[in-house]
């Protein structure tokens, strides 16, 4: 599938005409990739990746140059007495030549370089899955981010307007002698406190929101003016389970991490081949023609000598090269390459179990997550439903305005808890759809 990578980019770019009106999460992923500086730039050393990895390249075909040379002289044989051609001469040669050069064995050296061209390819790929991954679950996150921040403010609303409703309640209830003026300086106070909790929770969405476009990377003129988008998804959206025995095994297969770290290993096994072919003799065919035209002419005197010359000259060899000693030089490459190899494992080794230990660590996070939204959840439904019961008998006179600002607090912070605790529950499930290669492959599908 990683193969596809170049189409599966210029899909993301045909698809991001997405309204700033209203903004899904997978939305605001799609407008990040395409506007990522960091995913152009790998999807353009894919292409020198693909345009490298070529047969040519690695060195498989043979080499032709063709070359021209021009050569113009005067032989002065006036003062000369012991010549056949008195006088001046005047000469001109033309020397073309083409000649091919083939190696016919290099050690295999050819197939383990085309064998790391095909891998650089892959590697090349793996950088901008990494990318990819990175830049959906920094998104991600902001995007819900925003949408608790926003959430919280609505909560911070609702309360609001309950406590200007009770003032005016209360200030009705004043005029008719049945309010004494401490309930409603509290209930004042209470308004006041919630107008600063929305000044405050609107800074915070604001910022979480511009967070959110800077990832996105959206022009700047958007974020100075605030046109923030309405985003369209719920924090309550239902998540997938996971089982912690499947989430190890896709660990293992899709963690694009440790998909790049095998394929560091392979090019450091090729690299191995590649110096053991430099200990065999190399052996090489030269084809080639240079054929020669030519002429002379005598300038002045009393000769008058002039003719054309042809020549044309074939050639075909064939050239054994074998290194006998260069102080050990190869051998210790070959050596090097393979500690470097053994360091490749157990970097493997060394990657394999921290994710391992992570994504443990993170499923028994993941289950505490999903225990505290369950009881946050009933903690809020309990305060709500207290809170409504507290207004009516608060109309009726049976509780004071502090027992019900107590009851509204009191939801207020169930509420929040809920929604921080729903954001958490998310955080965690991303950090596991990435370990497991999840957000990866739908993002490719």
């Amino acid at each position: 599938m990683t193969r596809y990578l170049p189409f599966i980019l210029l899909g993301l770019l045909t698809q991001s005409s997405i309204s700033q009106t209203n903004l899904s999460a997978e939305g605001a992923v799609v407008i990040a990739l395409e506007n990522n500086f960091q995913m152009q730039i790998a999807s353009k050393q894919i292409l020198i990746a693909e345009k490298n990895n070529k047969w040519s390249e690695a060195g498989l075909f043979p080499t032709v140059d063709l070359s021209a040379s021009l050569g113009n002289s005067i032989i002065d044989n006036t003062n000369n007495p012991f010549t056949f051609t008195p006088g001046i001469l005047a000469s001109r040669q033309i020397n073309p030549s083409i000649n091919a050069n083939w190696n016919l064995f290099a050690g295999l050296g050819v197939k383990m370089s085309k064998q790391r061209l095909e891998q650089l390819e892959d590697q090349s790929r793996g950088n901008a899955m990494v990318i990819i991954e990175n830049t959906a679950s920094d998104v991600l996150k902001a995007y819900y981010n925003a949408l608790v921040q926003q959430t919280r403010l609505n909560v911070l609303k609702e309360v609001f307007s309950l406590s200007k409703k009770q003032v005016a309640y209360e200030e009705i209830k004043q005029d008719y002698g049945q309010s004494n003026s401490l309930a409603l300086m509290q209930l004042k106070n209470q308004l006041f406190t919630d107008s600063i909790n929305i000044i405050q929770q609107r800074i915070n969405y604001e910022n979480a929101s511009r967070n959110l476009m800077l990832l996105m990377n959206v022009e700047t003129e958007e974020i100075v003016k605030n046109n923030f988008p309405v985003l369209t998804d719920s924090l309550t959206k239902l998540l997938n389970p996971f089982n912690k025995d499947e989430l190890l095994q896709e660990m293992s297969a899709n963690n694009q991490n440790l998909k790049n770290q095998l394929i560091n290993q392979e090019l450091t096994k090729t690299g191995t081949q590649i110096q053991h072919s430099f200990l065999y003799p190399i052996v090489s065919l030269q084809l080639g023609a240079a054929p020669s035209f030519g002429s002379f002419r005598s300038i002045g005197g009393t000769m008058n000598l002039s003719a054309e010359t042809q020549q044309i000259t074939y050639f075909g060899n064939i050239s054994v090269r074998y290194n006998l000693f260069n102080n050990w030089k190869n051998q210790r490459a070959v050596a090097v390459s393979k500690i470097q190899e053994e360091i490749a494992a157990m970097n493997i080794q060394d990657l394999e179990k921290q994710l391992t230990n992570t994504t443990i660590n993170l499923h028994s996070l993941w289950e505490v997550r999903n225990q505290m939204v369950n009881l946050s959840q009933q903690n809020m439904d309990y305060a709500k439903k207290a809170f409504e019961i507290g207004k009516s008998r608060y109309d009726l006179g049976t509780i004071n305005s502090i027992e019900l600002t107590s009851l509204q607090n009191n939801y207020l912070n169930a509420s929040i808890s809920y929604y921080d605790n729903l954001y958490q529950r998310i955080d965690v499930y991303l950090e596991l759809y990435k370990l497991s290669g999840r957000l990866q492959l739908d993002y490719l599908k």
